[in-house]
């Protein structure tokens, strides 16, 4: 099945099984030791190899189910990378927020255009959510509402790697700490336009939408230090 001369790559073997032989849970690995019999390879390269499987969120590996693949998702993999980039040279994050800034004007009319009703309810919902922390005593950064007002309008499209470089990018913003030195004058802004564009939205004003979302967009992009 390996060939001789093809070392033994995990990250292959789990991509290209279809499944694993178990009735009750395809997805399910056979144990690290019938793998190291079916291939011949140790289970101690195995296990690396498992390790560098479950850091790209290919594999969890729990105690009573074992080992078990996952559906395929992008941002473990890309967020990884990135929290190394970081790690080396925080000028990285302003690279890959150019990128991700790029990606949503791109994608947007696409995405908008496929919210419905709940959808919208939901948005409005998180607006209301981050106007109340706002106006609480002391404030409350409405982080997780921000993040989940772009992640859910991304979702929408059904793509695995836009959604995922927005996970990404919003981990690291929080990783970087912006997230948390932000003052009020700016947070209310940020929240005005929020509610301008899921109006623009509801109204199918989408251009209107989309020139909210550019102004934004630079708006965070200068709290951030990003050059426009």
């Amino acid at each position: 099945m390996f060939g001789e001369k093809a070392p033994f790559n995990f990250i292959r073997y789990l991509a290209t099984e279809i499944d694993f032989g178990n009735p009750n849970d395809p997805e399910r690995l056979p144990t690290l030791s019938d793998i190291s019999k079916e291939t011949g390879v140790s289970t101690s390269t195995l296990r690396e190899q498992l390790e560098v499987a479950r850091t790209l969120g290919f594999v969890e590996v729990k105690p009573r189910t074992g080992i078990r693949r996952l559906p395929y998702k992008f941002g473990p993999a890309v967020t990884t990378s990135l929290y190394f980039a970081l790690q080396r040279n925080r000028a990285y994050f302003e690279q890959f927020a150019e990128m991700r800034r790029s990606l949503e004007k791109a994608f947007w009319m696409e995405a908008i255009k496929k919210l419905d009703k709940e959808d919208i309810a939901y948005l409005e919902n998180l607006i209301n959510r981050a106007k109340t922390k706002l106006a609480s005593k002391p404030i409350h950064v409405p982080q997780q509402e921000h993040k989940e007002l772009h992640l859910h309008i991304n979702r929408k499209l059904d793509n695995e790697f836009v959604l995922g470089i927005n996970i990404a990018y919003w981990r690291a913003y929080e990783m970087i700490g912006f997230d948390r030195y932000q003052d009020l004058e700016y947070l209310v802004l940020v929240w005005d336009y929020h509610e301008k564009m899921i109006l623009a939205i509801k109204e199918g004003r989408y251009d209107d939408s989309y020139q909210y979302l550019i102004e934004h967009l630079e708006l965070l992009d200068t709290e951030s230090g990003l050059s426009n």
